[in-house]
């Protein structure tokens, strides 16, 4: 089997999968203490209404075991809110009740979007990962459940932060999704088990793969006119690592993630490398973002067995997307393309040859979707009051996939520890800004962000 596939981005499978969903059914389930809804109906508020909010609400309203109503948007770009709400609104109809004095703009407007919905009802929490804890704070107070996306912190100052506030939503009952979809694909669950049960044996080697051209905002170049250097910043959060940890975090993380979960358990250290290749646009124009163009990243675990992670943005270059395990007596192919694309795969040996195949995932077509899976999971938990709730492990998930960013931005072996407790917090004070605040990271005298040095900024990525 070879080991190349094309790209298959999540945004082109939410394209997809989303021609196959089926919009909302009403049923008669009761609705517990935690989800105080007389009418039997779950509100929500969509706050961050780009593409990966757009979608994540699309799946919300397509649970079909109770009523699901968009109630409010909240953005600090109108043309992304609006966009978004033509196109559920498209689509869901009545389901998407958000008039205009429930569209809301600014860096206010999570709460003003949370101000909206009663107890146990829902918040989307989809803008870029720095302003998780402003908004899961907020959630909190309010006593809402919560679906957020990945990554959930983006350094060590955050993600305490954001464990303590796992601790309180787990004491407060609420259940909280979050978007490492891979833990939902139902191929992924057969194969987890089956390792477990020692189907390949003690996994002593895992690799994972993500390699393709530039795709969302990767590479910025210097701020046109007419917007602000923060809402610059905020819109092309993918090139800057206080808002998002940069291609790294935000591209690498679920793959990171489904292997660490397959070996059922985290790394506890990483070396890392990369390097910025091309410093122009093809028409001459200088990048002036913070990422690298490539990464490679060696993660250890405790009982020494290793995973190598490999990443590349370059246009032309092979296109390498997917994951695979070795273990003592067999292999696995995790994901065959994209994050958790099925189908999984058992070998024996460690060749993936089909004539070496042992098993071969079979998914029933309702249950493909893991984006959907995720929210049918989370309804389910609030409507049984069953416990669910993601934040720790998608904590985790961000710390080990910040370990290995750090170690290549550093050129240093980084301990899970040491990224836990690294004191360097990117832009502390978010929960006060406003649209006239400056932006986190200032331009230098040469016109350019700063851009980790290895080697020669150790104790910090930038």
């Amino acid at each position: 089997m070879s080991d190349k596939v094309s790209k298959s981005s999540r945004r082109e499978f939410l394209k997809t999968t989303s021609q196959l969903a089926v919009a909302t059914a009403v049923s008669a389930a009761v609705v517990p203490h935690v989800h105080a809804a007389e009418d039997n109906t779950i509100r929500i508020a969509l706050i961050g209404c780009g593409g990966r909010g757009t979608g994540a609400a699309f799946n919300a309203m397509s649970v079909k075991r109770v009523p699901i109503k968009l109630v409010a948007m909240a953005d600090v770009f109108s043309d992304r809110l609006n966009s978004s709400y033509d196109n559920l609104k498209q689509r869901f109809g009545d389901q998407v009740d958000v008039p205009d004095d429930r569209k809301f703009i600014g860096f206010d407007a999570y709460r003003k979007a949370m101000d909206c919905l009663r107890p146990g009802d829902v918040a989307i929490f989809t803008t870029p990962p720095a302003f998780r804890w402003v908004h899961f704070t907020y959630a909190i107070e309010k006593n809402l459940h919560v679906f957020m996306e990945k990554p959930v912190t983006v350094d060590g100052p955050t993600s305490k932060r954001m464990l303590e506030l796992a601790k309180k939503s787990v004491e407060k009952n609420l259940k909280v999704g979050v978007g490492l979809m891979s833990r939902h694909s139902r191929a992924l669950q057969e194969l987890y088990k089956r390792i477990q049960d020692g189907a390949i044996g003690d996994i002593i080697f895992e690799r994972g793969y993500r390699m393709h051209g530039p795709i969302g905002y990767f590479a910025s170049t210097p701020k046109p006119e007419g917007i602000s250097e923060l809402l610059y910043q905020v819109r092309r959060f993918h090139s800057f690592l206080w808002a998002s940890g940069g291609s790294y975090s935000d591209f690498y993380i679920h793959i990171i993630d489904h292997l660490a979960w397959m070996k059922n358990d985290w790394p506890v250290k990483a070396m890392g490398l990369g390097g910025r290749h091309y410093k122009t646009s093809p028409e001459g124009v200088p990048y002036i973002d913070q990422n690298f163009d490539v990464y490679a990243v060696e993660y250890t675990y405790a009982d020494g067995s290793k995973f190598c992670f490999d990443g590349r943005c370059m246009a032309g270059a092979d296109n390498v997307y997917y994951s695979y395990i070795h273990g003592s007596k067999g292999s696995a192919l995790v994901s065959a393309s994209g994050d958790c694309n099925p189908p999984s795969r058992i070998f024996k040996g460690q060749a993936p040859d089909m004539s070496a195949l042992e098993w071969e995932s079979q998914v029933p077509p309702e249950e493909r979707d893991p984006y959907q899976n995720e929210w049918n999971a989370l309804i389910d938990a609030i409507l049984d009051d069953k416990p669910h709730n993601e934040v720790e492990r998608g904590v985790k998930a961000s710390l080990v996939t910040s370990m290995g960013r750090m170690s290549a931005h550093t050129g240093r072996e980084i301990t899970y520890e040491e990224i836990l407790n690294c004191p360097h917090e990117m832009a502390p004070g978010l929960d006060q800004l406003t649209m006239d605040s400056p932006a986190p990271l200032q331009l230098g005298p040469d016109g350019r962000y700063p851009v980790p040095m290895p080697g020669l900024k150790t104790d910090r990525e930038y």
